[in-house]
């Protein structure tokens, strides 16, 4: 077995592992399919108002606290207190469950466009079978990353460099096709375009469409806090792991607003989009996959091939995607399968946790990563099962399942902002690396960044009742309620679970 302590994390790995965490390249082709060039600003003001000042704490969280093992567990128990750091990780943690839950499923869909063409042959696949294929996908993962960071930096890497590539195919391609058509982009990009949306679906603009978007904006910057766990598998971490956080940071940042303009430049989406939503044939689960293959048509064209030779340009693209996506998926899976299990495993105290579920073993929190694939695995068994009685009822419980991790994966971020403060505020913490220098500036950046997260969680929150109000026969009221009562549940009961197990420890402790 591979010694985790051999292999340690670079300034480039680790940009990579969070690149891999973060950034998805099919926020592109959804961005561009709502709002078009209008959802540039709003990447731009998410980026402003909550990515860069939030990974800007994380870089000072991860200087002042190198020496700890626990993540973001370690930051809000030395800045604010135990319970406080239990109840933000544990609802945190507990968000990445219900994602590797439908993670499961999801990383075969780029398999099926490589091996078939499309993903229609998942949409044909059973329920039951889906859910084996899924618990056998996290085995693999959970026994591979279990043998070291060593393993999971390999595979992270590979899935970072190979999100990378799909956007330099983009940027080479975009330069090819605008020197075809003299400088003119394929949708026409004016100053109006900026602060609409071709989406016929989505028009009129209003309020609520546009706060909706910057939701979504906002959420695809998550999970820069899920490398605080790799501070000490860093090689010199007082200098690679902040300057890790910037590159990536920087890269993310510019890197959703340039694709999306580029997405434009290369994809006309009245000629090539909007005769496929009319009929159906264009959906947001093959978006990513229809743009790369009308992608490598328009390359096709632009150099005088033939029909065959158009259609396997697009064949070839449209399948390379499909590579590109089940390696950057397998990477994140397998970063976030182990960084936020060891934040929490190694932050809290072992005796917290019931049994021999806290112990670690060279960084590696061997036992927790086990029941952490049988917990898994239960709920797609669950679904599993409920889809042999009721296929309907089985998408509403995934749809349950995802709902409840929503809320829960956004709300720790004001836990995370709250303890930066209190650690700005705190004198006696050696703080090594620090960017926001005048402390009531860092405060007042903290709070807005706080505010947003608050806003976007409770707009997340109240939508289905503005959907249900703006077209009451699209969403019944049972469909509302239901929504509603599963993003709230969340928080709730991982909230709870926290408290039991605080109380607990607390009884232990006082006898």
């Amino acid at each position: 077995m591979e010694n985790p302590k051999k292999a340690k994390l670079t300034a480039v790995s680790l940009a990579l592992m969070i690149f891999t965490a973060v950034y998805g390249f099919g926020n592109v082709p959804l961005s561009f399919y709502q709002m078009g060039y209008g959802a540039i600003p709003w990447y731009i003001l998410s980026a402003l108002v909550f990515f860069l000042p939030f990974s800007l704490m994380v870089t000072e969280f991860g200087s002042a606290f190198k020496n700890e093992h626990g993540g973001i567990y370690s930051w809000m128990n030395k800045s604010v207190g135990q319970g406080f750091a239990l109840t933000g990780t544990l609802m945190w943690y507990m968000s990445w469950v219900t994602w590797f839950v439908a993670v499961g499923n999801r990383i075969l869909v780029p398999i099926a466009n490589v091996v078939f063409g499309s993903s229609d042959v998942i949409n044909k696949t059973p329920t039951w079978l889906m859910s084996i294929l899924a618990i056998i996908i996290m085995g693999v993962v959970t026994m591979a990353s279990m043998n070291g960071i060593g393993w999971i930096k390999r595979v992270a890497s590979i899935g970072g460099i190979a999100s990378v590539s799909l956007n330099f195919i983009l940027i080479i391609a975009a330069i090819i096709l605008m020197f075809k058509q003299h400088g003119v982009p394929a949708t026409t990009l004016t100053w109006s375009a900026l602060w609409t949306t071709p989406n016929p679906n989505l028009q009129p603009v209003t309020i609520v469409t546009l706060v909706a978007f910057l939701v979504y904006a906002i959420f695809a910057y998550a999970g820069v806090e899920s490398v605080g766990g790799l501070v000490d598998e860093t090689e010199k971490p007082e200098r690679n792991f902040p300057r890790g956080i910037l590159i990536s940071t920087a890269v993310i940042m510019i890197g959703y607003s340039l694709m999306i303009l580029l997405n434009g430049f290369v994809i006309n989406y009245a000629k090539d989009w909007l005769p496929m939503m009319k009929d159906g044939t264009l959906t947001q689960g093959n978006l990513t996959y229809v743009m790369m293959q009308q992608l490598g048509q328009h390359i096709g064209t632009a150099f005088g091939m033939d029909a065959s030779g158009v259609a396997l340009m697009g064949t070839i693209f449209a399948r390379y995607v499909g590579i590109s996506m089940f390696l950057a998926l397998t990477g994140a899976l397998f970063t976030l399968i182990f960084s936020p299990l060891k934040q929490l495993m190694e932050g809290a105290p072992e005796d917290m946790w019931p049994g021999k579920l806290g112990k670690t073993k060279n960084g590696i929190p061997r036992t927790a990563m086990k029941w952490q694939f049988v917990l898994v695995s239960a709920f797609l068994i669950m679904n599993m099962v409920i889809s042999l009685i009721n296929a309907g009822a089985a998408d509403r419980f995934f749809l349950f399942l995802t709902n409840m991790g929503n809320v829960a994966s956004s709300l720790p971020y004001v836990f995370i902002v709250f303890a930066y403060i209190k650690f700005k505020q705190n004198d006696t913490i050696e703080k090594p690396f620090v960017v926001m220098k005048n402390k009531t500036f860092a405060v007042t950046i903290a709070w807005i960044s706080a505010i947003v997260i608050i806003f976007a969680d409770v707009f997340a929150v109240i939508e289905p009742i503005i959907d249900h109000l703006t077209d009451p026969e699209g969403t019944s009221i049972s469909a509302m309620v239901t929504n509603i009562i599963s993003m709230v549940a969340g928080p709730v009961v991982f909230g709870v679970i926290a408290w039991w197990l605080m109380r607990n420890y607390n009884k232990k402790h006082a006898k």
